[in-house]
Formats: C-alpha cells, sequence, structure tokens
C-alpha cells in the first residue's frame, strides 16, 4: 500500500467538495447502491491523508463513467482521484472484485511478456483486404479474446472486427494490422496498476512507430482515449492521430452524400462513456445513423452527456448493481420502440448482451444488439 501522492490529489480539486450531493445524485452506482457515493468516497479517502480508509470493495464499484464530474459545481476530477485512490491501495490487496474470476486480467498481462507471439489474426478471411505499408493502422484490442470468451452470449466480438475492416475497404482503405498487438492497457491504467499499463503501453508503441501509419483507426473507445491521451501523457507528442470508426465513418458518408437502406428499422443508440464523457464525440455516431434511410431514430430518455453507463468498468465488481443499471437502460431502450439497440463499443455490447441472456430478464425485450460497425458493413455490403 502506497501513500497518496497529495499534489496529484490537489491538481483534482477535491479539497474545494462543497458536499452539495449532486455527484452522488446523479451516480448511476448510488441508484442501486445503499453504500456508495462519490462524495463520501472522497471524505474518506482523504482521510489523514492515508488510503487505508479505502480499503472498502465500493473503491472498485465506480465506474469512471464521469457522470460526477459532469456535474459538479467545484469541478472535481473525481475519475482521476479515483484513480488515484486506487493506485494507492493496489488492486493485489483485494479479492473478490475481478469479474469472470479475473482471467481477463490475467490475459492482459500475459501480454507484457516479450516472449509471448499471439495468433491474432486468424479471423481475416479473403475478401478483407491489408497492407504493410498503409498510412492507416486499424488497432484491432482485445476483440479476438472477447469472441473466445464471450460466444456463449452471441457477442460475436470479431464480427466488429471484421465489420471495421469492411467499411474501411468499401473507402478504398486497406490499413495495416499489429500481428502481435497487445492490449491498450486502458484497465489497468484505470485500475491503478501503472506499472502493467506501461509496459503494455511501450511495447505498443514500439510497433506502432514501426510501421510508419500516422492515422490510426479504432472501433473501441477505450483504445481510442488510451492511444489518444494517456500514451502521450508517457511518450509526448504522438506520431500518430486517432479516429474512432464512427468518425471516420461520417466524414466519408458526408463527403460522398452517400443514403444507405435502413430496412424500415428502428433504432436507438447508446453513447459509450469513453466516446462521449470523456472525448466529446456524440455527434459522429448519429451522423453516420442519419445516412440510413427508411429508419426511424429515437433518443433514449438519457443520451448525450446524460446517458447511462453499461453498468462495468475495467471488468470489475460486476455485481447486482451493474444488472440493475443494464436493465434499466435497456427498459429505457425498450420505450423507443427500436428493433436494434446500437453501440459504438465492444465492452457495451457484452454487458448488455450478457443482462438480455438472463432467463429472468430476456423475454422483456425484442430487440436486437448491434455495434454500429455491423449495422453499417451489412449496408455496404449490399449497396
Amino acid at each position: 500500500m502506497m501513500e497518496l501522492d497529495m499534489k496529484q490529489v490537489r491538481e483534482t480539486r477535491a479539497f474545494r467538495c462543497l458536499e452539495c450531493a449532486k455527484c452522488s445524485g446523479i451516480c448511476p452506482v448510488a441508484r442501486y447502491s445503499e453504500t456508495f457515493s462519490p462524495r463520501m468516497l472522497l471524505i474518506r479517502g482523504l482521510r489523514n491523508s492515508r488510503p487505508e480508509a479505502l480499503k472498502s470493495p465500493d473503491l472498485w464499484s465506480c465506474l469512471n463513467c464521469m457522470n460526477c464530474d459532469a456535474v459538479c459545481p467545484s469541478q472535481i476530477d473525481y475519475s482521476r482521484l479515483i484513480q488515484l485512490f486506487r493506485e494507492a491501495v493496489g488492486i493485489e490487496n483485494l479479492e473478490g472484485t475481478c469479474s469472470h474470476g479475473g482471467i481477463l486480467q490475467s490475459i492482459s498481462r500475459m501480454m507484457t511478456s516479450p516472449l509471448l507471439q499471439q495468433n491474432r489474426l486468424e479471423w481475416l478471411n479473403g475478401d478483407l483486404k491489408t497492407s504493410r505499408s498503409s498510412d492507416y493502422l486499424y488497432f484491432v484490442g482485445c476483440l479476438p479474446y472477447f469472441d473466445a470468451l464471450f460466444s456463449d452470449i452471441d457477442v460475436d466480438a470479431l464480427n466488429i472486427a471484421r465489420s471495421t475492416l469492411t467499411i474501411l475497404n468499401y473507402f478504398d482503405v486497406h490499413p495495416q494490422l499489429l500481428a502481435n498487438e497487445k492490449c491498450c492497457g486502458h484497465d489497468f491504467y484505470w485500475n491503478g496498476d501503472r506499472a502493467t499499463f506501461r509496459k503494455l503501453a511501450e511495447a505498443n508503441m514500439e510497433m506502432i512507430r514501426n510501421t510508419g501509419a500516422s492515422k490510426i483507426i479504432t472501433s473501441c473507445p477505450e483504445c481510442y482515449r488510451t492511444l489518444k491521451i494517456e500514451y502521450a501523457e508517457i511518450f509526448g507528442k504522438l506520431p500518430y492521430d486517432v479516429q474512432h470508426i464512427s468518425e471516420f465513418l461520417a466524414a466519408q458518408l458526408d463527403a460522398r452524400h452517400l443514403t444507405l437502406t435502413g430496412d424500415n428499422k428502428r433504432l436507438t443508440f447508446q453513447d459509450p462513456c469513453r466516446l462521449g464523457r470523456h472525448l466529446g464525440i456524440y455527434e459522429a455516431p448519429r451522423d453516420c445513423l442519419r445516412h440510413l434511410q427508411d429508419t426511424t431514430f429515437t433518443e433514449m430518455h438519457h443520451h448525450h452527456d446524460r446517458a447511462v453507463c453499461c453498468g462495468v468498468s475495467g471488468w470489475m465488481n460486476c455485481s447486482f448493481v451493474s444488472k440493475q443499471i443494464q436493465i434499466n437502460r435497456l427498459h429505457e431502450a425498450a420505450a423507443t420502440d427500436a428493433d436494434i439497440f446500437v453501440t459504438a463499443c465492444a465492452k457495451c455490447k457484452i454487458h448488455f448482451s450478457c443482462a438480455m441472456h438472463d432467463a429472468n430478464i430476456n423475454k422483456q425485450f425484442s430487440f436486437h444488439i448491434k455495434d454500429i460497425t455491423e449495422v453499417f458493413a451489412e449496408r455496404l455490403s449490399n449497396a
């Protein structure tokens, strides 16, 4: 257990707390948990400048969704503060916090080994075009591992990767891929394991530099934020620009004035926290959806900067509270009469699909969950 770095804590403006409780009022976890409160975590964490008071599992219940940051009148950076608390406590001192038995953390830690050679590209088929010299790099993320772990809930994570390549190929982009790409390190960064995060970041950065690519496309908002912001913290000015696939697609559709068949479907859209509140990207996915003719797009009750998180962050503390958050959000989607619940994050798709496969829940909902890449790959293939 480490001492809190009080200089960094002060930079979060934590000591400006007015105890107005707006953070707890908007927090999706606090809505269903009797013990969780962003404000109380702050108060306990700063007591005597020591992290002993943070041994409660509540520290790992925070979703880093930034709802509290968005409404705090003192502009406290709660997300950064939680990360500092976690770094001080150390996850190795806790039990029962990692979902799925910690297998996803174990897989990502194995990727830090310089001796590990992965077989990551088996999902490629002959119809998908890549290059060894393109100025574009598609950073796939952990989709190959998600596919292996969540096939039982019909997620088909690799279809997101294939769909992303289908979109890029349609617009004559044949990107490079990294045969030994590592986890971007997002979860370790936000869970306070800076050492593991840095190992993954350094390995990825070396491979990215070797490609010579100046444009990175990702279908994962967490990879997007990590490659853009956290890597810049370590490496300074980066040799590339990053785009989410929805930004690339929106620009291409607009430039070509393309309208695609919407098959008379009714759609609603889930704003991922990292794409939305973390990076401020709300309109690109919606701009894409506006290019679908014969569709009805309806916003859920909470959308844009008030959108509700998918209930789990960093594969930590998947609990009764998580399921209540997911169920409430699925009811919001059902209220729009949507045929398709569109996501733009593989983890959102996994967590909502998991809730939908609960025998006590699934009969309540009749819509399908699809990533935005899947929605457009299908239509571009038929164009």
